[in-house]
């Protein structure tokens, strides 16, 4: 199965898919060579161009979705440097625009190679995700330990509908990056707010975490009709006919 799969797969398709695989180790080059960012970098670069300022910043946080820099340290850096609520439209706008780009880059150039080499299997994660992609991924957004860019690059590879998926990020993001940005804005005094921001994360973790459980049965579930749709089409008839085999000479020996 898997080498008919392989077989079927085109020339283009593949073409697209080891772009995709160049892009992505690009973007994880360009991450890693960064050097690292500070609170008072961005501050020097950002905080006295005003509104063009912060949509440069929006932009390039955008870009820096797009490979595996810590947003964390961004995030908290937007705080201190816009305060809470213009930080927040800043590293918000700048999320939704690296996870739109993210996806498109992963659907248009892996997608259907990766659907094609899976196969039926492919097919079984697709149509939960095509049922439940809004939830599958809003579970998944909250979870804090699954990684943002990661996450963003694996959903375009599969099934999820664009606007389940975009709605699913625009609502999952709200609390990480509201808690995120608050211990920038308030956490330096180490005042009340700042144990709102972390209390915030804690609860976070943890409703993430059981969405994370729920999503995960899903899969298996999902994998398991895919596994089994992977076995042969005449496995059931012989088995039956096996049985009725079996019974028919013992009905005789009686």
């Amino acid at each position: 199965m898997i080498t008919r799969n392989r077989r079927s797969v085109s020339r283009g398709a593949i073409i697209r898919l080891i772009s995709l695989g160049v892009f992505v180790a690009a973007a994880v080059s360009v991450g890693l060579l960064l050097p690292p960012l500070d609170v008072d970098g961005l501050r020097a670069l950002f905080g006295d161009l005003g509104w063009t300022g912060l949509v440069a910043f929006a932009a390039i946080y955008g870009l820096l979705t797009l490979s595996p820099v810590p947003k964390g340290v961004l995030s908290i850096g937007a705080g201190v440097v816009w305060g809470f609520g213009v930080g927040v439209l800043a590293v918000y706008a700048g999320a939704l625009l690296g996870a739109t780009l993210a996806f498109w880059a992963s659907r248009l150039l892996g997608r259907d190679a990766v659907a094609r080499l899976m196969g039926r299997r492919a097919a079984a994660i697709d149509d939960l995700f095509e049922r439940r992609g809004f939830l599958s991924i809003l579970g998944l957004r909250l979870v804090p330990v699954v990684p943002f860019t990661a996450l963003n690059y694996a959903s375009g590879l599969t099934g999820v509908r664009y606007p389940a998926y975009a709605a699913a990020t625009a609502v999952g993001i709200i609390p990480g990056t509201a808690a995120y940005v608050a211990l920038g804005a308030f956490g330096i005094e180490a005042g009340p707010l700042f144990w709102v921001a972390l209390g915030a994360l804690g609860a976070l973790s943890l409703i993430g975490a059981a969405a994370g459980v729920v999503v995960q049965r899903r899969r298996v579930r999902a994998r398991a009709a895919g596994a089994a749709s992977d076995a042969p089409a005449g496995s059931e008839q012989k088995a039956a006919t096996g049985l009725e085999d079996r019974s028919g000479r013992g009905a005789e020996h009686a």
